[in-house]
């Protein structure tokens, strides 16, 4: 059985930045770095995953 992310984000960056986005009650500021071979990572703070647009994507890799 697969669990869906509870919030899926499209980025073009490799590197992202994640909060909760809650403000107050959210969560420490995290950088987290897509892989290219799967071209997603989630936070491990709140789940949240980001997916990499690959053909608008910034070439930092």
């Amino acid at each position: 059985m697969t669990i869906e992310a509870p919030e899926t984000q499209v980025v073009t960056t490799w590197k992202v930045a994640c909060d909760g986005g809650e403000g107050a009650l959210g969560h420490p500021r995290v950088w987290l770095s897509i892989p290219q071979e799967t071209g997603f990572v989630e936070c491990g703070y709140c789940d949240k995953r980001y997916v990499i647009d690959r053909d608008h994507a910034h070439d930092e890799h």
